[in-house]
């Protein structure tokens, strides 16, 4: 396969081996750089949970380039979650990492077990909101808006509350 441009979501919500959940994404976008070419990485902010756990989140994207397709980049991103201490369990729950393709540059792909772009992204600020840092011009496949433009309608429409930078780099 030619090179592909992926946008990786990282999240977690529990410490690990490397620290709290902040410095677990950063070591996780460090290991992801190791399997394929680390392009960008967002600000990491702190959002609240969806579901069941009470733990805040630190949540970023990644931008990276890879030769691998996308189930082939899925199965090297479940290998870094397992490394991460990542146990498969229940939906929602508390997680040291989880790490999504929510889009690849060759539009859509549908295979068992992996749907790119991810289905729910555009209803996640805590996904849209870091890759807008770093991508805000990349067009979802399926509506042909801008990552920028998506954000922009899931705010107007249905206030959130806001995400704040854990990482020091603004406001």
């Amino acid at each position: 396969m030619a090179r592909a441009t992926y946008l990786v979501a990282l999240g977690g919500n529990r410490w690990s081996r490397h620290g709290g959940p902040a410095a677990t994404v950063r070591a996780a976008a460090a290991t992801l750089g190791k399997v394929a070419t680390l392009v960008a990485l967002s600000p990491i902010i702190d959002t609240p949970p969806l579901g069941p756990s009470s733990r805040r989140f630190a949540n970023a994207v990644a931008l990276v380039e890879s030769e691998d397709t996308p189930p082939a980049l899925l199965a090297r991103l479940k290998e870094i979650e397992r490394t991460f201490g990542r146990r498969r369990g229940r939906r929602w729950g508390a997680r040291s990492i989880d790490l999504d393709i929510v889009l690849w540059s060759g539009g859509r792909w549908m295979s068992p077990g992996l749907e790119v772009p991810h289905r729910a992204f555009r209803e996640r600020t805590f996904v849209l909101e870091p890759a807008v840092a770093i991508a805000p011009e990349w067009h979802d496949p399926v509506s042909g808006l801008t990552l920028r433009q998506l954000l922009g309608r899931l705010t107007r429409t249905r206030p959130m509350p806001r995400a704040r930078r854990v990482d020091g780099s603004g406001p």
